[in-house]
């Protein structure tokens, strides 16, 4: 079996990313490397810490008998606020590819709900004060160290140093 170590966290995390961002932008792998090199700072900053855009992708649906595995609760141990500069297209952009039902879990998980409305309103890319809201919720919120909670199988995955450690054991695939 393969023990888990630093190196080995960070390909897989990148590995996962970089496959989630494939499936969300519908892109050729290419195509993924010109959206990265666009928003080269909001891409480097969602690899080094795990961010809430980061979690509204991840799901335990790999582990033996999860039907959906999503979302995932967040229990933090460590939360960090992080100045980012403000993207309204990337943020307008990657709203519809959310899971808002998720986004409001997550934020309540890590005590940031900053009164986002239950539901999405309609004409959300014209309005700067969401925008603006859900730039910090998503992008500026860090979980340094805390775990993931299936919510089927209550099987936690720890964060370590921002990076979430969603490695299975052979008797969990």
């Amino acid at each position: 079996s393969l023990k888990p170590n630093k190196h080995r966290n960070y390909e897989v995390y990148l590995l996962c990313l970089s496959s989630v961002i494939h499936y969300y932008f519908h892109t050729a792998a290419v195509t993924v490397l010109v959206v990265a090199l666009k928003f080269h700072t909001i891409f480097l900053t969602i690899i080094k810490r795990m961010k809430l855009i980061t979690h509204n992708m991840l799901t335990s649906k790999g582990m033996k008998n999860v039907i959906e595995g999503f979302p995932l609760k967040i229990q933090a141990e460590e939360v960090r606020n992080v100045d980012i500069e403000f993207d309204r297209e990337f943020i307008s952009r990657m709203v519809p590819k959310l899971d808002w039902n998720a986004l409001i879990f997550a934020a309540q998980c890590v005590g940031h709900q900053e009164d986002l409305p239950e539901i999405l309103p309609e004409g959300y890319e014209n309005d700067d004060d969401l925008l603006k809201k859900l730039h910090h919720i998503l992008l500026e919120v860090e979980v340094i160290n805390g775990c993931l909670e299936c919510p089927e199988t209550k099987r936690k995955f720890p964060i370590s140093n921002g990076i979430p450690n969603m490695l299975l054991n052979e008797d969990e695939v």
